[in-house]
């Protein structure tokens, strides 16, 4: 076995599916800065994955992976010697000891609800099943029922589904930790990456440095609390070279050209998108626009700076009938979202700005956590009912969000500190609005951010928000050191996420443990997105355009779904003629979702408004979600086209208005709308663009 001359970091572990690999551009980043380390220097690199050792090598084979020097494959149940091409027969030998793979496979069928995985994941040292949305008392149950047929096994759960059962010492830390005394590394010389719960184990050695990526699940957050790790921004590779970086094992990233993002290293089912006319890279003229258009973006955002915060559109520039003065106002929603999307920006005014928001917002939250829609500008009156006397739920979810997005860019624990227990009051009355204890939100009618539309009970962007902002508390709990506090929002955060894709992504198949409202939902078959509503007696099959886009962004999703959502979005045009559409298809006169008020000042006609209109705000989430799924040139192409639209305007160019018709794509609503600025703000900055 190679061993290395010394170094910091003598060996870096790292997790394939989902960790390094995911995201095809990324990938081939890592390929080509690990490659440009000195050989002689750089540490050994471990392919640690779940994936049993064929498998693995062809994963390998077909990814733009660098050539590693060992794997360790089916969970820690096989190391084997890249360079020797052979398994380390004196590990395994290691396992056999107490392991009877027969008694396993004749107890776990007994257990219900469990389904034995196809036969290329199993192994003579792995037996692994699929068991979705287990709690812990039920895996508990399972390792006591195994202790008691006399079985002393290794029972690891992961992703809300794997169950793998293992001899006793076989798990990837346990590995690990025996090539590198093989090795004659000590564990505070090397560097671990993961994103689901089977790589807990890596994380628990003592002294070793973790690198969790943006992606990763809640399990492992909870469990890797208390150890030394780096919490990446980015996900897949990306957070993997982040963390590399903040480690010292590589100085820059090396950007993959265009040509060295091969179609084979895609999805299949992608690879007819790459084909199309949008893979070719920017010239020079689209770029040099891309750049006006971010000088523009900031010019509009100073427009909407207050003393108070972000204003929703700009004051000086729009005309205000009686019925939109809340217009005037700092918005819980509008508010939060243009924080999120100028956070990267380093500029002192805005960032005040992003605090003032803030304040004003939490300051007037009421004594049961009640945050409000907006509070008026003139004279700071704050307004709990929104439209219609219904209450904008969303406003308290995007609220914490963005306070957690605040505090990880301007490192302001003092404001986290003065805030916490109000953010702790919001929060906790958002658990109340889960009346039946099912993890999700019942939402009024009209009770988000598509105010005078037609939906209630569960709807999907709010309990996607719902996931999202029990992470973003969990986080800012464990940064005031409240660990218990951090570890329960991560445990809600789980099964909300279990909860949104067992009840908004209908499927045929029957592994699913409940089925409501008569199996209605299911008579839709198996479908390629998550559904935009789901109530006791019915449900909305429409595409919620900026749930779903979401759903990939805050990790609800997987890289297959959002895939899957991204190949219906695209092929039936929700970005055209511009990015993107809300809501696909509209809500039509006569439809059985249609409602009268719909009429209302003429908004919710279809393809207005909030019925199919376009949002340039979502316009910047569509480009950030192409990012995620590596498909780098057409993020490209549509941050230009972004950047087009937002060039357009009712009364003079680079107007940032607030909506576009679904079909003219005409302006219309507010100029200088705040969050239409951030969301190109926070698109250009995804896609690194000033780099």
């Amino acid at each position: 076995m190679k061993k290395q001359k010394h170094n910091t970091v003598l060996l870096f572990s790292t997790d394939l599916d989902g960790t390094l690999v995911g995201k095809p551009d990324a990938t081939t980043a890592f390929r080509k800065t690990w490659n440009s380390l000195d050989s002689s220097q750089r540490p050994l690199l471990c392919f640690n994955s779940g994936r049993l050792l064929n498998q693995t090598l062809e994963l390998m084979e077909n990814s733009d992976l660098p050539t590693p020097d060992y794997l360790i494959c089916g969970v820690g149940s096989l190391i084997y010697d890249v360079m020797a091409k052979a398994v380390i027969k004196e590990f395994s030998d290691t396992l056999t000891v107490g392991w009877d793979l027969k008694s396993v496979e004749k107890m776990m069928p007994k257990i219900p609800n469990i389904e034995k995985q196809p036969k290329e994941y199993q192994h003579h040292f792995k037996s692994s099943w699929h068991y979705h949305n287990a709690s812990v008392e039920e895996i508990d149950a399972i390792k006591a029922r195994l202790k008691d047929a006399g079985l002393d096994v290794n029972v690891i759960y992961s992703s809300s589904r794997d169950l793998d059962i293992l001899p006793k010492y076989a798990n990837k830390g346990n590995s690990l930790n025996w090539l590198l005394t093989n090795l004659g590394i000590s564990p505070d010389q090397v560097v671990v990456a993961g994103d689901t719960g089977n790589d807990i184990s890596m994380f628990s050695l003592k002294r070793v440095k973790g690198i969790i990526v943006n992606n990763a699940q809640p399990e492992l957050f909870r469990a890797t609390i208390h150890y030394q790790t780096y919490v990446a921004e980015k996900p897949f590779a990306d957070g993997v070279l982040e963390g590399l970086i903040e480690y010292g094992v590589i100085r820059n990233i090396l950007d993959p050209t265009p040509d060295e993002i091969r179609h084979a290293h895609y999805d299949p089912s992608l690879r007819h998108v790459l084909k199309t006319e949008k893979i070719k890279g920017l010239g020079a003229d689209q770029l040099a626009f891309i750049e006006l258009a971010r000088e523009k973006a900031i010019e509009a955002i100073r427009k909407n700076i207050t003393p108070l915060g972000f204003s929703a559109c700009s004051i000086e520039e729009n005309f205000f009938q009686n019925s939109d003065q809340n217009y005037k106002s700092v918005w819980a929603r509008d508010g939060a979202i243009s924080l999120i999307g100028t956070v990267s920006l380093q500029d002192s005014d805005i960032r005040e700005c992003q605090e003032n928001t803030l304040r004003t917002l939490l300051k007037h939250v009421s004594p049961y956590g009640l945050v409000p829609s907006n509070v008026l500008i003139d004279d700071q009156r704050p307004d709990y009912s929104g439209i219609g006397g219904i209450s904008s739920v969303d406003g308290g979810l995007w609220l914490i969000i963005a306070c957690y997005y605040f505090v990880k860019e301007s490192r302001n624990y003092d404001f986290l500190r003065e805030w916490y227990n109000i953010l702790e009051i919001v929060i906790n009355r958002l658990r109340a609005l889960d009346s039946n204890n099912d993890m999700l939100l019942e939402i009024p009618e009209a009770g988000d951010w598509t105010d005078l539309f037609g939906r209630s009970y569960n709807i999907l962007v709010d309990e996607v928000l719902w996931y999202y902002a029990n992470f973003s508390f969990a986080r800012m709990a464990e940064l005031t050191g409240q660990f218990d506090k951090a570890i329960e929002c991560l445990r809600w955060a789980q099964g909300i996420k279990e909860a949104i894709l067992e009840k908004f992504w209908p499927t045929q198949t029957s592994d699913l443990q409940t089925r409501t409202f008569a199996d209605q939902q299911f008579s839709l078959g198996d479908t390629s997105y998550l559904l935009a509503e789901i109530t006791p007696f019915s449900f909305d099959w429409r595409c919620d355009v900026l749930g779903n886009i979401l759903a990939c962004l805050f990790n609800v999703l997987d890289l297959d779904r959002s895939q899957l959502a991204f190949r219906y979005m695209w092929g039936v045009g929700v970005n055209d003629p511009w990015p993107t559409v809300n809501l696909y298809p509209p809500v039509n006169a006569g439809d059985p979702s249609w409602r009268a008020y719909y009429t209302v000042n003429l908004l919710n006609l279809p393809h207005h408004y909030h019925n199919g209109g376009i949002w340039p705000f979502i316009g910047g989430e569509w480009v950030c979600f192409l990012s995620r799924l590596g498909l780098r040139d057409i993020a490209h192409q549509e941050l230009f086209r972004l950047a087009e639209i937002n060039q357009k305007g009712i009364h003079q160019e680079w107007e940032f208005n607030e909506w576009y018709h679904g079909v003219t794509g005409r302006p219309m609503g507010k100029a200088f709308q705040a969050w239409s600025a951030s969301g190109f703000i926070k698109a250009y900055h995804e896609l690194q663009m000033d780099s």
